[in-house]
């Protein structure tokens, strides 16, 4: 039997990187139920890093991350995992021009606010624009996209440089209180523990049930992503990287990969914990509204896939215990922000689960994460 100070399970983006924070000054165990790491919603996101958008507390965490990309990628030796690419905010109807009108008023003034364009403007910039089919636009000058892959593999190496270990294939099937600390049970083996960190993304209220836990109230929701074939690759190709459009009420994203093009109807479909997959008419929908406002020929997909997006109520993560059963802490309902905010809120939440402060450029109270909100 082991007894590690602080049990993380689930190792996604948000595991690893609040286990590889922690291991600094404690002794960690990461257990993940899959055969191997990030295989759900980490593995299947756009992976953008767009400051200025979502809850207030998301912005926050997005801007404070910006440079912390940075100084990981440094310290641990990894390419770039940031790419700048441009994202434009598009409107194409009335909705959009009012949802638009209203983010530019909210936002003026924070850090990386989008700064309102012309449409003619946001179609010279992205030739993948059909001419005329922009009321109004607002451009993210300072967002890139995300390599998930090199920054969660950063993480786990970080995790075991610090005498972290990392255990997969280990389904958690019991968490029980025991004496001032608790007792999980992974894999066929017993662990001891002072800290369990729920960390399991969409399984998060189901691990806390587990434990005998309130929940926090978390849904799951189903986001589908399409890669579509071009016919006429070129559009998509200029004198800088083509940006990534998103129509502002959220109806519709899509980006250039390659001689293809990445779209998602910007779906939100409730769904339980699980093994998400595409559905076809949502894929439909995405090359319907793309190619609307594109007239790009789209007509067929090369592939599609599907990942859960879990948020809580009010759409601000969970950090943090309830009174009554210390000792049991979530990091959880990141909804689909949970790469681009992930080396601030790991840093913040390793703060908050050990009782050390705060880091100063993550302004943010750790009582408005906590779970007793909601």
């Amino acid at each position: 039997m082991s007894s590690p100070d602080v049990v993380v399970i689930g190792g996604g983006i948000a595991g690893a990187s609040v286990a590889r924070e922690l291991a600094a000054t404690r002794s960690v165990l990461l257990l993940e139920a899959e055969p191997e790491l990030a295989k759900h919603a980490t593995a299947r996101s756009a992976a953008t890093y767009i400051p200025g958008h979502g809850t207030d507390v998301m912005r926050v965490l997005t801007t404070a991350s910006g440079p912390r990309f940075a100084a990981l990628s440094a310290e641990l030796g990894t390419p770039p995992l940031l790419l700048p690419r441009e994202v434009l905010w598009v409107a194409v109807d009335d909705r959009g021009e009012r949802s638009l009108a209203a983010v530019l008023t909210e936002r003026a003034g924070e850090p990386g606010a989008p700064v309102p364009i012309s449409g003619a403007e946001a179609e010279r910039r992205c030739r993948a624009l059909a001419p005329g089919v922009v009321r109004a636009a607002a451009s993210t000058g300072s967002a890139a996209d995300v390599d998930t892959d090199a920054l969660h593999q950063a993480y786990v190496r970080g995790l075991r440089a610090r005498g972290g270990t990392v255990r997969t294939g280990v389904r958690t099937t019991a968490i029980a209180k025991r004496g001032n600390g608790w007792r999980v049970e992974a894999g066929g083996e017993r662990v001891d523990t002072a800290l369990v960190v729920d960390a399991a993304g969409a399984w998060a209220d189901v691990v806390a049930d587990m434990a005998g836990v309130p929940r926090i109230g978390l849904q799951p929701y189903r986001r589908t992503i399409a890669m579509a074939r071009v016919p006429d690759p070129s559009r998509l190709r200029g004198p800088v990287r083509s940006p990534m459009v998103c129509e502002a009420d959220d109806t519709f994203y899509f980006k250039g990969e390659g001689d293809d093009l990445l779209i998602s109807p910007g779906d939100e479909t409730p769904a339980e914990p699980g093994d998400a997959r595409p559905d076809e008419l949502d894929v439909a929908l995405a090359l319907e509204r793309v190619e609307a406002v594109t007239r790009l020929g789209l007509r067929s997909v090369r592939t599609s896939w599907a990942g859960l997006r879990s948020f809580v109520p009010d759409r601000r993560p969970v950090v943090g215990e309830w009174p009554d059963h210390p000792g049991f802490a979530f990091v959880a309902g990141q909804g689909g922000s949970g790469i681009e905010t992930a080396p601030a809120l790991s840093a913040f939440a390793a703060a908050v689960l050990t009782g050390a402060p705060v880091p100063p450029d993550i302004p943010l109270d750790p009582a408005t994460l906590l779970p007793t909100r909601l």
